[in-house]
């Protein structure tokens, strides 16, 4: 008898009568037990389905199966199967708060993934990573090199086989064409205090203002800075007793947490893009 494993069928299609019954109808003939089942249907006319179940049937059976299904509908699908854990590459720069996060969570368990490389434009946090076994990659980058900096990031990509990349306050600008070849496999993290507080120091920026919230943006990256579809938000109340340092301090804490729960839905196949949108299908 063949063991069951668990896997998380993500779609969307237009919106009809009919799709969560073909849906329910297909995984009850391949003999799959639904665990759990969200759906959306936006303004639109666009529908959206998050699946997980079990099955005894091979995942290139489930495919096929659904391959079959997906043009009646005109499906966008993915199938994943819950036991492989996806294969994560993180981005950063000088600031280590969210590498050392997202390392602790996956060494913990609380982050179900594989970080397979971290990739920097600077060597200072080469120690942290190989603290945790990690290969780690200096790859300096200037106007006249980025190119071809680029081309080593891609070809490390295909090396490790790696199905997202984390931008953990990495301080490049990825070029539209890199943007493009990684479309929605990308998540970066920003302060939110951007379109207001560009340029250096946005904490003191924020500060000399006299702000009362502070908060963190995690998205999606496009050739547009900074203003892909949002995953998740963080936000802290802060006052006129903190320091422009204090809310430096309380701004990485809500970065790491922002950039966490965006990695850990976006690898859990909750997040589904809804064109500058994205669907959010929570726990």
């Amino acid at each position: 008898m063949s063991s069951r494993a668990e896997f998380v069928l993500t779609l969307s299609c237009p919106d009809r009568p009919g799709v969560v019954a073909a849906v329910s109808g297909l995984l009850a003939g391949q003999g799959c037990n639904i665990i759990e089942s969200q759906q959306f249907g936006d303004a639109d006319g666009r529908f959206f389905m998050r699946v997980q179940f079990s099955s005894t049937v091979p995942d290139g059976e489930l495919l096929t199966a659904f391959a079959a299904l997906a043009p009646e509908f005109g499906m966008d699908f993915k199938l994943r199967d819950v036991a492989v854990k996806p294969r994560v590459m993180v981005m950063v720069s000088k600031f280590g708060h969210c590498l050392n996060d997202l390392l602790y969570r996956t060494r913990s368990g609380l982050l179900d993934i594989e970080i397979v490389s971290v990739v920097s434009n600077h060597p200072d946090l080469r120690p942290l990573t190989q603290s945790y076994g990690i290969d780690y990659h200096h790859l300096p980058v200037t106007s006249e090199t980025k190119p071809r900096q680029e081309e080593e990031i891609l070809a490390l990509v295909d090396h490790y086989r790696v199905d997202l990349v984390v931008l953990a306050r990495y301080m490049q600008v990825l070029s539209e064409d890199l943007c493009v070849k990684l479309a929605g496999n990308v998540i970066n993290i920003h302060h939110s205090f951007l379109p207001s507080f560009k340029g250096a120091k946005p904490y003191h920026q924020a500060h000399s203002r006299g702000v009362k919230l502070i908060g963190a943006t995690a998205h999606y990256v496009t050739a547009d800075l900074d203003e892909g579809p949002i995953i998740e938000q963080e936000v802290a109340r802060v006052n006129h007793t903190h320091s422009a340092d204090d809310l430096a301090a309380i701004g990485r804490d809500v970065e790491c947490q922002a950039l966490a729960r965006a990695v850990r839905w976006h690898t859990e196949q909750r997040v589904l893009l809804d064109g500058h949108k994205t669907i959010v299908f929570p726990r």
